[in-house]
């Protein structure tokens, strides 16, 4: 009981100690504030612009940014535009296209992060502190680690067909055994420690010590790495989308609007400058925050705190 009850007030401590922290650094505030523009975007991207981001129309197809035309809205009435992106080879506009976009692209990075973290956790978990499943469990996340993502990702596309949930799934796969080692590498640490020993000897269930006592433990470890998780979902479902096994072209997603514009990227490039530019951009602010809570939530810098 006792061991209980010094690890609460040291847990709530350090909870309230890291979250200045966090808001204090750059990297943080910028990545974060960034990552907060582009879902505004994508959320109100119907505000922004009234063009239905599949409207088809020939008659503007390869427009240059900032050119302007009339268009037919879903309620039967028409409005002149401005198409601030251009428009692509079929004369969609870009603008529309690029925020819906974000839509997918952040969706993507989110549902595998939460996908990833969660199941790396309960495996890690299990993995390092049951013995006799260890050497099992890790040959496997080893032979899942020695399949490139990007191949592991086109096989389970190949195999379920297109769509977003199995985009979801398949690059979710690939990311599940750097979570699994990085947790199971704290729970070896910390279950030696002597509040986790004294809990062990009190007779404390051992789901009660695995959530208790073990789980804070990798809270800040798995914030930092959900973030590159992120990025990198980010990033192999727009290499998906542009080699035309991802999500339906139909869907407008930036990988499938720069698949679309490359047979024109010399004579139009805009059709992949801005999606790509966009792709950059949001990969960057998630990496900023990565770095910025990976300092922010190092144990020899709350030291100084």
């Amino acid at each position: 009981m006792k061991a209980e009850a010094t690890q609460a007030p040291f847990a709530e401590a350090t909870a309230l100690r890291l979250v200045p922290a966090l808001l204090a650094d750059p990297s943080v505030r910028i990545g974060g504030g960034i990552l907060v523009v582009i879902a505004l975007l994508g959320l109100f991207a119907p505000l922004l612009t009234p063009v239905d981001p599949s409207y088809l129309d020939p008659t503007t197809r390869n427009e240059l940014p900032g050119a302007a035309s009339t268009v037919d809205l879903a309620d039967g009435k028409t409005a002149d535009v401005t198409h601030w992106f251009g428009t692509d080879q079929l004369g969609r506009d870009l603008f529309a296209r690029v925020l819906y976009g974000a839509r997918i692209s952040l969706l993507v990075g989110l549902a595998v992060t939460l996908i990833v973290v969660a199941t790396g956790l309960f495996i890690g978990l299990v993995a390092g502190y049951f013995r006799a499943l260890d050497g099992l469990i890790m040959r496997m996340m080893d032979g899942l680690m020695a399949i490139p993502s990007i191949l592991l990702a086109l096989a389970l596309v190949a195999l379920w067909g297109a769509g977003l949930w199995t985009v979801i799934i398949a690059v979710a796969i690939p990311e599940v055994p750097r979570v699994v080692r990085l947790v199971r590498s704290i729970v070896l640490s910390v279950r030696g420690e002597p509040y986790v020993e004294a809990a062990v000897a009190m007779g404390t269930p051992t789901p009660l010590i695995m959530t208790r006592h073990i789980l804070p433990s990798t809270i800040a470890p798995l914030i930092v790495q959900g973030t590159y998780v992120c990025a990198s979902a980010i990033l192999v479902e727009a290499i998906l989308s542009f080699l035309g096994v991802g999500i339906p072209t139909d869907i407008p997603t930036w990988g499938n609007i720069m698949a679309e514009g490359r047979l024109l990227f010399r004579v139009y490039p805009h059709a992949i400058l801005f999606p790509g530019v966009f792709l950059a951009v949001t990969i960057l602010a998630v990496n900023m925050m990565g770095d910025g809570m990976r300092d922010a939530l190092d144990p020899k810098l709350q030291r100084r705190l």
